[in-house]
């Protein structure tokens, strides 16, 4: 799960802590030590196989379905609800009549300054801040934000599915790290195939969703570390202390603030930030995993930068998009782009 995609363009959401309020439930302990360097040059050594362009779809399902896409919006089913949301990307044409466009439970309109439901219309019934929602057996609470967002990104289940395959083959113990963990369905996912799970965001109210979400999963007593810090940050000082992980997921946005006023631009700090995951990662590490959203550049551009960054490591780098796949009219609604190294 991820970061609001728009608070990744600068809208509030977990990236952008100024935005939100709420109660900081863990922080990382200062770390003592030289820096990481901050000038990066180009490593040594020979490039890792590379597999590219690789489309990742997730399909309609119980637990989610995108019905319908057109005129630059999408008609979407989170488990019980149907929602109306804007969606640039939808320049062709709806293929379902308008009558069932209007069974949609909830449409989010964006008209007003209101935070929360505010800017969400409910045309059937009215509706609270939550529902109950699932993933593959986990449940979570969706959730009407001022961003448009629902609380998770159903088009990284690909991701997470692929993780949790690597978690239970691994046959040991595995740490995983998720930067910009958003409300944390990918480190519950992480948590249920059995890793230890360290999840950072820069939003206190993110980290408290989260933890919601660790309840309503039953998954309390599962080993996951919440830290409220800004990632970069995070990052040096477990790279100082000497943590190691054996799964990376990063999904940065483009632009936003940590809490302490920290200030991150894709296209600037991103080079640095997977030089650091790389630096912490352990000796046996199975994944790092990229994701990209409302970037301008392809994913050819990540795909290099990713290849650049572990080099002399082996294993191979898969880059391509996650899309999801239409329930109507079986188009494809690109969503992101991705890049993951990958030790086999």
């Amino acid at each position: 799960m991820k970061s609001s995609r728009e608070r990744r363009r600068g809208q509030p959401g977990s990236r952008d802590a100024g935005a939100l309020a709420g109660s900081c439930t863990d922080r990382a302990e200062p770390g003592a030590a030289e820096a990481f360097p901050s000038h990066l040059s180009r490593r040594a050594g020979a490039l890792p196989a590379e597999r590219l362009p690789v489309i990742l779809e997730v399909l309609p399902n119980d637990d989610y379905a995108l019905i319908d896409s057109g005129d630059g919006e999408k008609l979407e089913r989170y488990g019980p609800l149907r929602i109306v949301r804007p969606e640039g990307q939808a320049i062709w044409r709806r293929a379902l009549p308008e009558s069932e466009w209007r069974k949609a439970d909830a449409v989010f309109t964006g008209d007003t300054d209101e935070e929360g439901m505010g800017r969400w219309r409910f045309p059937r019934a009215p509706l609270g801040e939550t529902w109950p929602m699932r993933h593959d057996g986990i449940d979570y609470l969706g959730r009407f934000t001022s961003f448009r967002h629902v609380g998770v990104f159903p088009e990284q289940a690909t991701h997470w599915d692929h993780m949790a395959m690597l978690i239970r083959d691994a046959k040991r113990p595995v740490k995983v790290l998720n930067l910009f963990g958003y409300t944390g369905l990918a480190s519950l996912v992480a948590a249920r195939a059995g890793a230890e799970v360290t999840h950072v965001d820069a939003s206190r109210k993110a980290i408290g969703w989260a933890r919601e979400n660790q309840e309503m999963a039953r998954l309390a007593d599962r080993p996951i570390r919440w830290i409220c810090e800004d990632a970069m940050k995070f990052a040096e000082r477990e790279e100082r202390r000497g943590s190691r992980y054996d799964i990376v997921l990063f999904d940065p946005p483009a632009y936003g603030r940590g809490p302490k006023g920290e200030v991150w631009q894709l296209f600037e700090d991103l080079p640095r930030l997977a030089e650091l995951c790389r630096a912490i990662l352990t000796p046996r590490p199975l994944a790092v995993v990229l994701t990209a959203y409302s970037i301008r550049a392809s994913f050819f551009a990540i795909h290099a930068l990713m290849r650049d960054t572990f080099a002399g490591m082996g294993g191979r780098v898969e880059s391509g998009e996650l899309v999801i796949r239409e329930e109507a009219a079986g188009r494809a609604l690109s969503t992101s782009l991705f890049s993951r190294w990958l030790a086999a």
